[in-house]
């Protein structure tokens, strides 16, 4: 027996109904024929489908609204159709399955179930090269060509990878008219798609997550945008939260790629009273992914290398607690507490990546004191008490080297700084201390006053002890606006606290002598008598 044909009405009236053929089909709109489709594009005599040797084959009778194999129309020639493939007469879509042996069975669909109706294979530069005209060569309206000239401002603007690839997404779901959108990145070796930016719809949660993964992979993996315009109604369909939940009746998955690789896909869909996404919609996207693709490479290239950055730094802090067996954990803690603080001050995303590389290399210049003074288990001479003190400009120096490390280097030099203008090593005060090293101070008394020294165990603080201590010394020794935004996220670092037991080390004894803390015996005559918030250095 040949191969049988089944067509199944996917749209209209015709929709859940089923044709089948062994050899051939005639469809139009007189009786006769095998496929009577009662509809006003429908032309009397409008395509014939037969088998041949090599499978089957449609062809168009000059129609006057035409023949459509997965949203292409066709021309004089005779096309050949495959499974799955849509075949659309006028306005009448319809999926064509097949068997070779007997009665034609339902193709499987994938995990989503959208039946696919157009795929777009094309190289970065043939994506780059649509985005002044149109896939008819045609310029782009004023509104696409705004969107694009945004994506492009997007790509120099974007404060950070997430805020560009959000931006990205909110003008593509913007301009399509989508109900809805996602961006999904390859990460790792295995190249597993992972969400990245998400659009939700009127009214939705950003808890609820609605894209088809199905579909998101089978283009990423095929490497092709696609088009999908229906969705099967079975009862695995109408299980599916990800499509009947979301309202999905139309969805375009365009793939976002470099001449290097492919990075991932941006999902669009629209819902049942939204108009079915088209050809020319799936072109647009295509090349707003082509557009933004080399961008999001680079936010990705530059994040990598922020984050070998930021490992090395953190190598470099580990190395110096290393030298004073007390401090270890120190600068850790002192990074977590103060990023909490500016994140409490809503500073910019800059200012928090400043506390997330400054939090680290704070004590940095330790480097340069000797052994003899730094891990000395005794009381400081003054004269070595001022040496302890010079990590600051030490530190300051070695960073003076390095011109990328400007925004840190107030950090490095000023976070022993007091509000009253008794810190050091300048003796600023109020306003006049960046803003960067009072939020530091704060965290790094915090840290010191809570960690167990070696001399006396008796001298450590409770959190909650450490926490009236912050705030009884808010408008002396620290910036009121930041000891306030560290009590008001109180409970977030006492969870952290709670949640990296065992990194909570001793500070030295020099560490200690060196700030103030309290100690066995009388403070050295440098340092003022007085009660204060112990300070690590």
């Amino acid at each position: 027996m040949g191969m049988m044909i089944r067509l199944r009405g996917i749209s209209g009236e015709v929709k859940g109904k089923t044709w089948e053929s062994v050899n051939v089909m005639h469809v139009g709109r007189i009786g006769t024929m095998e496929i009577v489709l009662d509809d006003t594009s429908v032309s009397r005599r409008h395509a014939d489908l037969r088998l041949a040797e090599t499978g089957w084959w449609v062809k168009d009778l000059g129609s006057t609204n035409g023949t459509y194999v997965n949203g292409i129309r066709l021309g004089a020639a005779e096309r050949q159709i495959h499974p799955r493939d849509i075949v659309q007469f006028g306005k009448v879509a319809m999926m064509v399955e097949m068997s070779e042996n007997g009665p034609a069975e339902p193709l499987s669909s994938s995990s989503d179930q959208i039946i696919v109706e157009g795929e777009l294979a094309s190289s970065w530069q043939e994506g780059v090269d649509r985005l002044l005209l149109d896939r008819n060569h045609a310029p782009r309206p004023g509104d696409q060509l705004l969107t694009l000239l945004r994506a492009s401002h997007h790509l120099v603007s974007a404060e950070s990878e997430e805020t560009l690839l959000q931006a990205i997404l909110n003008d593509a779901v913007g301009v399509l008219d989508a109900q809805r959108g996602a961006i999904v990145l390859a990460e790792g070796s295995t190249n597993e798609l992972k969400l990245k930016a998400l659009a939700t719809g009127r009214g939705e949660s950003n808890s609820r997550t609605y894209y088809s993964q199905g579909l998101a992979k089978r283009c990423f993996s095929l490497g092709r945008s696609i088009l999908c315009c229906s969705i099967e109604e079975d009862e695995e369909v109408r299980n599916n939260v990800s499509i009947t939940d979301g309202s999905m009746a139309s969805v375009l998955c365009v793939l976002l790629r470099t001449p290097r690789k492919h990075l991932g896909v941006i999902h669009l869909d629209r819902s049942y009273w939204q108009k079915p996404f088209t050809e020319d919609d799936l072109h647009l996207a295509d090349a707003l992914a082509a557009q933004v693709s080399a961008g999001i490479e680079c936010a990705q290239l530059i994040r990598r290398q922020r984050e070998l950055f930021l490992q090395t730094i953190s190598a470099l802090a580990s190395a110096i607690e290393m030298r004073d067996a007390y401090t270890g954990g120190h600068t850790a803690r002192v990074t977590a507490y103060s990023i909490m603080i500016g994140e409490q001050l809503k500073l910019s995303p800059n200012e928090i990546d400043d506390l997330r590389t400054g939090g680290p290399l704070h004590d940095i210049g330790k480097i340069g004191i000797d052994d003899a003074v730094l891990r000395k288990p005794s009381r400081l001479t003054d004269e070595e008490f001022e040496i302890m003190k010079s990590h600051t400009t030490r530190g300051d120096e070695i960073l003076k080297t390095i011109p990328e490390m400007r925004d840190i280097r107030p950090i490095v030099r000023s976070h022993h700084e007091r509000w009253d203008g008794r810190g050091y090593p300048d003796k600023l005060a109020g306003e006049a201390i960046p803003l960067l090293a009072r939020v530091v101070a704060v965290a790094d008394s915090f840290d010191a006053m809570t960690t167990r020294r070696p001399y006396n165990t008796n001298h450590i603080k409770t959190p909650e002890e450490a926490f009236v201590e912050v705030g009884r010394c808010a408008g002396t020794q620290f910036d009121p606006r930041c000891a306030q935004a560290f009590l008001a996220v109180k409970e977030k670092v006492l969870e952290w606290i709670k949640s990296n037991r065992g990194t909570t080390m001793h500070v030295s004894y020099a560490d200690a002598e060196a700030t103030g803390q309290a100690m066995p015996g009388p403070p050295p005559a440098s340092l003022p008598s007085h009660s204060m918030a112990r300070s690590l250095v």
